[in-house]
């Protein structure tokens, strides 16, 4: 796997340090004892009140019509992720239970995709989290139900060589990952003024 560990400002766990989330995937199929365990780990994340909003749709690549149904999802700058050797949907429950809102559903859905995340990282594998798919289609093709939430497209599989990428595309692999030093967002007292971490 192309390494491309955080440079960070205090010490975290090797496993958040390394992962990243790499567009090149390997030809190879992904088997299904290992799907499983990355969605395993998925059911076990936090949820606010254990409501567990969180649903994926999921197809191999070898399931050659459900993996080309959640592929025609995505936007064209996504292309690469047709490589992967699975392609996943999360879907996010908007109610707890009729007429009574889930607040936090979006919150915990992002929950189990890290964990999702951070499991198929520790089995040597590639994952990649996307915004651009189109969500009316996605409910379309799907029939996702009133008040459920298309969130994100995840890509899942072997990782491969970022130098087989597009050009435009390997660039983004190959940059150094960058993120806002913790008094951007760690605030003390009021809104905007760092701290609290003393």
């Amino acid at each position: 796997m192309f390494e491309k560990p955080a440079v960070t400002d205090y010490p975290i766990h090797e496993l958040l340090k390394r992962r990243w989330s790499p567009r090149a995937f390997a030809d190879r199929p992904l088997q299904s004892d290992t799907l499983r365990s990355v969605f395993e780990a998925a059911r076990w994340a936090p949820s606010s009140g254990n409501g567990q909003p969180w649903s994926f749709l999921v197809a191999r690549r070898e399931q050659t019509a459900e993996f080309e149904r959640l592929a025609s999802l995505l936007v064209p700058g996504n292309a690469w992720a047709r490589k992967a050797g699975a392609l996943a949907l999360s879907v996010a429950a908007l109610d707890r239970a009729p007429g009574k809102p889930y607040r936090h559903s979006w919150h915990d859905v992002g929950l189990a995709t890290e964990n999702l995340l951070l499991q198929a990282f520790s089995m040597g594998l590639t994952v990649h989290p996307m915004a651009g798919f189109d969500t009316v289609k996605a409910r379309e093709v799907f029939a996702i139900p009133e008040r459920w939430d298309p969130v994100a497209m995840i890509a899942l599989g072997h990782p491969g060589d970022p130098h087989d990428l597009p050009e435009e595309i390997q660039r983004k692999d190959l940059t150094p990952r960058q993120r806002k030093p913790i008094a951007e967002f760690v605030y003390s007292g009021k809104w905007g003024e760092p701290g609290g971490l003393d």
